[in-house]
């Protein structure tokens, strides 16, 4: 007769010690509190909101470090290209001495400009409002709806009379200085960013490198390598098409008599900067712009940038950008269309290379490593 709890062979059947621990670990944690654990939940809950809440105050001190590491990418190419013929100290005070000065000429350009025209603006403004009054088409609006306009007329007065009025425009005014002021500190800080980055972009990849474990290093570097060239190359492509249509621009606004042609092609050199709309946007302003010439001058303007933009499309463009960022015209749409739509302007200017490094580690990292699988894993007999 057998005993209870032997079995076939005579022995006793115990648990193994994988059971054992597995029941001691389900064991401990059918006893934990429920309380504590609610409580540690809502912990984890109110720390996840407290670092969202932390990283949306500093968002934008995050956005002028994410700018200014971008522009150090794009402009190491220049400095290395400088660095074959000089130290690599040297390099880096030239490019940033040309920033600033580009920088500088770009506000000397702006400020004057738009100084002169506000003034003449407030010069003229009594002449054309009594042209204005004297033309027919004016005596013929009032002489149908003069007590509307009389109307409307009162209520601006009254408008401008009231003093709180003129505290909430005031406010407004001093809220655009504001922006300006912080816009210019902005700009401020993102070149120091640039000018550290710039002179200490090698030893933060060695850094990064640290990371990593030793025996993948080199190949995490050539990898950094290839990332940070493929954003110089596309910085440097983008430029150069802002560029080309700012001269083009400031040459064809001249010869047709176009008001401000220097503020025009600026106008459309930063419209440029923006992937795919840029120049479109650009285009337009400058011709509403040029009616202040003359429609004849608009439509002029208008025709030019219609050829203008088919001409960079299907010539300029291929040429540049293929030989700055090999990505497919497909991804470079969506990319830009996702990066605007997550952060703007400036996720859409950063859209593309990021979709290039991507492209590149998939074709670096992901590609050779499955190609490496030639044999299907093994499955485990049951």
């Amino acid at each position: 007769m057998k005993r209870r709890g032997e079995s076939d062979g005579g022995a006793m059947a115990t648990p193994g010690p994988g059971a054992a621990e597995g029941g001691t670990r389900w064991g401990a944690l059918g006893r934990i509190n429920p309380f504590t654990f609610g409580l540690v939940g809502a912990l984890g809950v109110l720390l996840a909101l407290l670092i969202g809440a932390m990283i949306g105050q500093l968002s934008t001190v995050l956005v002028y470090i994410g700018l200014a590491l971008f522009l150090a990418l794009g402009l190491d190419p220049i400095v290395s290209f400088i660095e074959r013929k000089l130290p690599r100290g040297a390099a880096i005070s030239i490019v940033v001495a040309v920033v600033i000065i580009v920088f500088a000429g770009i506000i000397l350009a702006i400020v004057p400009v738009l100084v002169q025209q506000i003034s003449h603006l407030v010069q003229t403004l009594p002449t054309t409002i009594d042209d204005i009054t004297k033309s027919g088409w004016y005596k013929d609006v009032t002489r149908q709806y003069g007590d509307s306009i009389q109307q409307g007329l009162d209520g601006v007065l009254k408008f401008f009379k009231d003093p709180g009025n003129l505290a909430t425009i005031g406010g407004g005014l001093i809220a655009v200085g504001a922006g300006i002021a912080g816009g210019l500190t902005g700009v401020t800080i993102v070149l120091i960013l640039t000018l550290y980055f710039m002179a200490s972009l090698r030893s933060i990849k060695r850094i990064a490198a640290r990371f990593v474990p030793e025996y993948r290093r080199e190949r995490f570097s050539e990898l950094v390598d290839d990332v940070s060239g493929a954003v110089g190359r596309y910085v440097i492509g983008q430029a150069s098409l802002a560029l080309i249509n700012g001269i083009l621009s400031l040459i064809f606004l001249t010869i047709i008599g176009a008001p401000m042609p220097a503020l025009l092609a600026l106008i459309a050199f930063l419209g440029s900067l923006i992937p795919l709309v840029g120049t479109l946007i650009g285009a337009i302003v400058n011709s509403l712009i040029c009616l202040l010439a003359s429609p004849l001058t608009a439509l002029v303007a208008f025709i030019y940038y219609l050829v203008y933009m088919q001409v960079e499309a299907y010539i300029i463009s291929p040429r540049i950008m293929n030989k700055a960022v090999a990505v497919p015209g497909a991804i470079v749409v969506i990319a830009a269309v996702g990066g605007g739509t997550i952060g703007g302007i400036l996720g859409a200017l950063v859209a593309i290379p990021v979709a290039a490094s991507a492209i590149i580690i998939i074709q670096k990292v992901v590609f050779p490593a499955q190609d490496r699988k030639t044999v299907p894993p093994k499955v485990p007999a049951a």
